[in-house]
Formats: structure tokens, C-alpha cells, sequence
């Protein structure tokens, strides 16, 4: 029988996590595999278009000898395999071709409108983490309370309203009718951050609306189970002050998933930047890939697909390490 000493490091060790270089590795492990389908699905989204790119690209009143030397510059005359390790090669050097409307390699049109968007889907997670964790740890401390029935009522709502309507509702009320901020229209932050900030606070809010719901809820839900726990009411049993057993010992646990869920969410701001930036005229991301699809663009299509692929799982991955840094079980492995 082993002494006391190693008993009590036998329970410590079976008390522990997973390993924690381990967890870490296997994640990064799964992210090539699945970097690797998602450039085989955005391939393969390009031959599910309809019509022919050659035929696009030249015209539909273009000789066959000028659609047939097309095809051959694109590849197109081959096998789709050769085709595939081709377009791969040329994605890995950083090449996602020219875009067929104006000519522009789609890496420097990329370059141009990330930024813009990257700026409002920031401010729009900034915003809901803003409204949604204190709401959710308000309607949890609280429940069954005025604040708590106020809280759900506006989770709901910010989840059953439309990102449009939202939009041109504010646009008529603080623009139109107050005339506090602009309708529309975009600033870069290296032009003049005052009126960057302007132009994209409004839409920042439209977007981030529905996030911050999805994070009340969740909030509410997780301080709700951990303010249950043993280790709550020890902290309440030593006599420590109300406000510091909610924040560091409830609050700490309860943004464990929270976390976990915003860095997914905020993969779904890039998406739902589509519709915001349509309303209120801002010349990003969504807003070029609309044009490209109107304009049968398919190179700008394919890269914009890719790039947004390619953050979101890298954003799930992000969750992953950030899930390991604020769980004790993990970090203590």
C-alpha cells in the first residue's frame, strides 16, 4: 500500500484534466484535415455553378477558337483532379486568380474589404458582449424578477427581429429623424477615426443585436447552474462579500461555455455582415460577394468562400485554446 504522500498525488493526478500540450496538439491536428475538405468543397462550388466560365469570361458572342484558348489558360480543358491540384497550388502561393469584372487580382480585392468588415464584425462582438453578459448575469442573480422577465424579453426580441428591418428602422429614426449619424456610407479609421466610428456604430449594433441575445441566454443559463454549485456556497459560507463571490467564483465558471459559444458567433458576424452592409451602403465583404454573385464573378466568389471558411475555423480553433486558458482543469494538467 502506497504511503499517504503518494495517495494524495495519486487523486491529485486523477482529479486532473486532460494533458494539456495533448488537447492543444489534437486540435491543431484536426485543423489540417479539415482546412483540406474545406479547399475541396470551395473547388468543387465553382463546378456546381451553372454555365461555363470560358464561355462567361469571353462572351457569349465569342468564337469557339477564342472560348477554346480561355479554357486552356484556366485549366478548364483538363481532368478535374488536375484541376483541383492546380487551383491548390496557386491558393497555397497566395493566388486566388482575377476577378472577372474588373480584372483585379481577388487577393487585392480581398485586402481591400476585409479590413472594413473586420472592424465592424469587432465592433459588433464588442457591443454584444457588452449587452448580453452583464444582462445575462443580472437576469441570473435576479431570477424570476422584473430584470429577469426585461432580460428575456429582449433576448427574444433581438432574436426574432430581422438584421434588414432593424436596419432601416434606425436609419429612418436616428438618421432621417434625429440626424444624429450618418445613414450610410463608410470612413476608414486611418482617414478619420471620429466619423469612422460614425458610420459604423449603427450597423456594428444591427449586427451585433442578435449576438448579444444568443449571449444573454447563454449567460443566464450557465450563472444559473454554477451559482448552484458546492463551491458557491463555500464562498458564501466563508463570509465573502456577495459581489465577489458572483464575479470571480460564479461568473468565472459560468464564461467557460459562453466563451467558447462567442468565438463561434463571432465566425457568424461575417455572414451576417451580407445583409448590414447592403443596407447601409458599406463598401466590405458582404458587400462584394453580393456584387460578385450578381455578376456571375466566380474567381471573387470562390476566394471570398475560402478566406471565410478558412477564418471560421481558425475562430473555432481560437475557442478551443481560449476554452483550455479559462477551465482550471485544463490549465492544471
Amino acid at each position: 500500500m502506497p504511503p499517504p504522500r503518494k495517495r494524495r498525488q495519486n487523486r491529485l493526478q486523477s482529479h486532473r484534466g486532460p494533458d494539456l500540450r495533448g488537447h492543444l496538439g489534437a486540435r491543431f491536428a484536426q485543423v489540417i484535415p479539415t482546412l483540406l475538405l474545406v479547399t475541396v468543397l470551395v473547388f468543387c462550388l465553382q463546378q456546381l455553378m451553372p454555365g461555363d466560365p470560358a464561355v462567361v469570361l469571353a462572351g457569349e458572342s465569342a468564337d469557339p477558337q477564342t472560348v477554346a484558348q480561355i479554357r486552356a489558360e484556366l485549366w478548364l480543358d483538363r481532368p478535374l483532379p488536375v484541376q483541383y491540384v492546380h487551383w491548390l497550388g496557386r491558393t497555397l502561393h497566395g493566388n486566388l486568380g482575377y476577378s472577372w469584372r474588373n480584372r483585379e487580382e481577388v487577393t487585392t480585392l480581398i485586402a481591400q474589404k476585409l479590413p472594413v468588415t473586420a472592424q465592424l464584425g469587432i465592433m459588433a462582438f464588442i457591443i454584444a458582449v457588452a449587452i448580453g453578459v452583464p444582462t445575462g448575469v443580472l437576469a441570473a442573480v435576479r431570477p424570476n424578477s422584473v430584470w429577469d422577465y426585461l432580460a428575456n424579453a429582449v433576448g427574444l426580441a433581438g432574436l426574432s427581429i430581422p438584421t434588414f428591418w432593424l436596419g432601416i428602422m434606425l436609419i429612418l429614426f436616428i438618421s432621417v429623424q434625429l440626424g444624429w449619424l450618418p445613414p450610410s456610407g463608410y470612413v476608414p479609421l486611418t482617414e478619420d477615426w471620429v466619423r469612422s466610428l460614425a458610420t459604423t456604430i449603427m450597423p456594428a449594433f444591427v449586427l451585433g443585436n442578435a449576438i448579444a441575445a444568443i449571449l444573454m441566454r447563454h449567460t443566464r443559463s450557465a450563472m444559473l447552474g454554477a451559482l448552484g454549485q458546492d463551491f458557491v456556497r463555500t464562498a458564501r459560507a466563508k463570509g465573502l462579500p456577495e459581489r465577489r463571490v458572483i464575479l470571480r467564483h460564479a461568473l468565472r465558471n459560468a464564461l467557460i461555455p459562453v466563451i467558447t459559444l462567442g468565438a463561434l458567433e463571432l465566425g457568424t458576424l461575417f455572414s451576417g455582415a451580407v445583409l448590414t452592409e447592403q443596407v447601409f451602403s458599406i463598401p466590405g465583404f458582404g458587400k462584394m460577394v453580393v456584387d460578385a454573385v450578381f455578376n456571375r464573378d466566380y474567381p471573387v466568389i470562390q476566394g471570398v468562400v475560402l478566406v471565410t471558411a478558412v477564418l471560421y475555423v481558425m475562430l473555432n480553433l481560437l475557442a478551443d485554446i481560449l476554452y483550455v486558458l479559462v477551465n482550471p482543469r485544463l490549465r492544471a494538467a
